[in-house]
């Protein structure tokens, strides 16, 4: 992992900065406070607007190969880049699932049709993608899927739901884990399907939080239907590729995360330096410590991406995602008590929070989804260290 930056580095950050001196302005300037954890429905529009703005200049999917759209940036451009857009409190991202997941996978395993017809609106900020994985007895054991997809002749009907689907409700197309052959084995039997969100056969529900809003949903698919060369590799490949997209989501896309990360610490620290809370030792050294977690998750997210190369990341993947769901959950309670007793009282009737409170609710999940910490020391434990599977529960 080389942490030094080179004359060229150095130079890319110039213009980088450059470029967002001269075109973060008005209403995008504005939109830079809103759209954190907790929060992600906030300005929707104007930040989809951004994207396409990133696009159009050649801003996002920095790391994808110039023949798929991307620069072929470096594992340090793609840094600077975040460093800088952090810097200017740039608007939150809302193209990430797209350019950070299932992009990387199509390129690993997408026909060229797939690739041609995709991989351009991802690039552009033109359509945004949700994941469609989790159901309501499919979370961490995700090969219990039962949504189930039947060929019929140049379509795939799709029946069943998911559920924690984060902005289905923005989101113009689905990738979605179905079980295509219900007498092969529970892995086996899968497929990896990507859906149109827009069409009768689909029905989204949003799920209200504890922070009052929704970006998570339940979505059903009643006969929904999408295209018979919409799979992604080939039927019963889809544990294959849903796992792949999974190592690329703890990859390169931590990248993206780091952004928001940053400025929910700074935001933190002002507050704490504001209202004097700061000077508390006790204070002070809880921040010292959550600055100190921040900069160990971005040489741990480093370190797993300069070893996974070209490919996606292996289960050390798992190790990154154990330490930023807890470091975040941290820095979710030190929002609270940086304010005090204020951080206990609603900004308004009935329940309007404040972004630190939305930000503590929010981090609650953290630990949960995407696979849960337990479901994460068991992958550290076996295909990292080498030691034997957990034993399973017995039968009652």
């Amino acid at each position: 992992m080389e942490l030094a930056f080179s004359a060229e580095d150095e130079a890319f950050r110039t213009e980088v900065r450059e470029w967002l001196a001269a075109n973060l302005t008005g209403a995008f300037k504005d939109a830079g406070h809103i759209g954190g954890s907790g929060r992600e429905h906030e300005g929707h529009e104007i930040r989809h607007e951004w994207e396409k703005v990133l696009g159009a200049a050649g801003w996002t999917c920095l790391g994808w190969p110039k023949q798929f759209g991307g620069r072929g940036a470096t594992l340090n451009q793609q840094v600077i880049f975040n460093e800088e857009y952090v810097k200017v409190n740039a608007p939150a991202r809302v193209g990430h699932i797209g350019e950070g997941l299932i992009g990387p996978t199509l390129i690993a395993y997408g026909t060229p049709e797939q690739q041609e017809r995709f991989l351009p609106k991802i690039v552009s900020g033109e359509e945004l993608w949700c994941q469609g994985y989790s159901e309501p007895n499919a979370g961490s054991d995700l090969a219990n899927v039962q949504t189930k997809a039947v060929l019929d002749g140049d379509k795939w009907v799709i029946n069943g739901q998911k559920v924690w689907t984060s902005l289905a409700v923005q989101s113009d197309w689905c990738f979605v884990v179905v079980r295509t052959d219900p007498s092969a084995s529970k892995h086996a039997g899968l497929s990896f399907v990507l859906v149109p969100m827009d069409q009768p056969g689909v029905e989204i529900r949003p799920i209200i939080q504890a922070t009052g809003t929704s970006e998570f949903n339940e979505v059903f698919f009643s006969d929904a239907e999408t295209d018979a060369s919409n799979i992604v590799g080939s039927p019963g490949q889809g544990w294959e590729v849903a796992n792949a997209l999974l190592g690329f989501e703890r990859g390169v896309a931590t990248l993206a995360q780091q952004i928001q990360f940053e400025r929910e610490y700074g935001n933190v620290l002002r507050t704490a330096q504001a209202n004097g809370r700061s000077h508390d030792p006790v204070m002070r050294q809880r921040l010292a410590q959550s600055w100190i977690g921040l900069k160990l998750l971005r040489y741990t997210a480093l370190r797993m991406l300069t070893n996974m190369g070209d490919g996606a990341p292996g289960p050390e993947a798992s190790i990154s995602k154990l330490a930023w769901a807890n470091w975040h959950r941290s820095l979710g309670e030190l929002a609270i008590d940086v304010q005090g007793v204020a951080g206990l009282v609603a900004e308004g009737a009935p329940y309007e929070l404040t972004g630190e409170q939305a930000l503590f609710l929010f981090t609650r999940s953290d630990t949960i989804y995407g696979g849960s910490n337990q479901i994460q020391r068991n992958i550290i434990g076996e295909r990292a260290l080498g030691l034997p599977r957990e034993p399973k529960s017995p039968a009652r």
